[in-house]
């Protein structure tokens, strides 16, 4: 798959053996074994769209546990005390984004500014 070409032009049609390019260094998945999925389920499969902090400390805590790793193990592999997850997985507090970008490399993930989405009526509710 050349650089150039992105995953919003494919289709996702069921019953067909695709291969789903990942944001992460451009690295091939074959993701055949969730053909059975509508598009929309099957792409959301692949990303998180998070508008608050809430939103990111429960896609870094669905990360870690998807892992088996413990609150202390991805505090040691993001150079962070364990206190410091648990408050970023709560969303309650805010965290400096040094300190995210650390946890979300430990996990290798990334972070992306995008143009917003308009969203359903109940994204926009959780906002407030």
């Amino acid at each position: 798959m050349s650089s150039s070409s992105s995953a919003t032009t494919h289709r996702y049609a069921p019953k067909m053996r695709k291969l789903f390019a990942v944001a992460h260094n451009d690295e091939l998945y074959d993701t055949s074994h969730i053909d059975h999925l509508p598009a929309p389920a099957y792409i959301s499969a692949m990303q998180d769209l998070a508008r608050t902090s809430k939103q990111i400390g429960a896609i870094i805590q669905r990360t870690r546990k998807a892992r088996g790793w413990t609150q202390m193990q991805l505090a040691e592999q993001a150079g962070l005390r364990q206190a410091t997850i648990s408050i970023i997985e709560s969303g309650d507090r805010p965290a400096k984004l040094d300190t995210i970008l650390a946890v979300l490399a430990a996990l290798d993930l990334e972070f992306r500014v995008e143009p917003r989405s308009k969203g359903s009526d109940l994204d926009i509710e959780e906002l407030f």
